[in-house]
């Protein structure tokens, strides 16, 4: 397996303030935290990168997995420490990122997420749909999962930009990201993270539930779970403000929410 290539946003926020890094859930870009990059760049220095063939991040060229894109993070911000947030497929490189660089990360939430995700199966048989249909065919289903009762009207251009970052996405990259998820899974390797975690769900995610998170938040050293009730799957477009608070306390106030 090759490293993929992964492209960052230029830094929000004060030069001299600790970095933040913000990963991506399947099939969205960096525009998934469009609503919490301005509040969180008051007081740090605020990057977000794209998945392989999503986004700004050039197609991948051969299959990768979670840990690879973990070092590929890791290798795209240099020798800086940082503190990192992801969501879904971003929470789990999270999870790679502490367990392959723990001297990296200072503490990190992982948002809607967990230390597996759905099964083996599901996920291959999903990168299979997608190289034979394309990404267009998930497009309903996705929106049904991701966005909480009411999030699209609340949200209309945001959402609907999501909605196409997931069908102008790689097919082939995509697919890669499916079967990176089919052979994840840290479950009894959460013990070895030392770091601060913050494992947050969302009450109307079906994908990542509350069960996912408390099993974080007590597999490692040092977590806490915590519910936001009007979010689903892509926590930060239903519930901006309360991811925003839970960051920033988590981020600046030692850790604790």
């Amino acid at each position: 397996m090759t490293r993929p290539s992964l492209a960052l946003t230029e830094p929000v926020g004060p030069a001299d303030a600790p970095l933040v890094v913000l990963g991506p859930s399947l099939g969205t870009s960096t525009i998934l935290w469009e609503d919490v990059v301005p509040a969180l760049a008051a007081d740090h220095r605020v990057v977000a990168w794209d998945l392989p063939g999503h986004g700004a991040s050039a197609p991948a060229v051969e299959p990768f997995s979670v840990a690879d894109l973990a070092d590929a993070v890791a290798s795209a911000i240099g020798d800086e420490r940082f503190s990192y947030a992801g969501v879904s497929l971003g929470g789990a490189v999270g999870l790679e990122l502490m367990l392959r660089h723990p001297e990296r990360i200072d503490r990190a939430a992982i948002v809607c997420s967990g230390a597996v995700i759905a099964t083996p199966e599901s996920w291959r048989d999903r990168a299979a749909q997608v190289r034979a249909q394309s990404t267009s065919p998930l497009i309903v289903g996705s929106a049904q999962r991701w966005f909480a009762p009411g999030s699209i009207t609340a949200h209309p251009e945001l959402t609907g930009r999501l909605l196409h970052a997931l069908q102008d996405a790689d097919d082939e990259s995509y697919a890669r990201c499916c079967e990176a998820l089919a052979a994840y899974d840290v479950r009894d390797r959460l013990g070895e993270i030392a770091a601060r975690v913050l494992a947050v769900w969302g009450a109307h995610d079906a994908v990542t539930t509350e069960a996912s998170a408390v099993e974080v938040a007590s597999g490692v050293r040092s977590g806490r779970a915590v519910g936001i009730p009007d979010a689903s799957h892509l926590a930060p477009v239903d519930d901006p403000a309360a991811v925003t608070r839970l960051l920033r306390t988590f981020f600046t106030e030692g850790g604790r929410v």
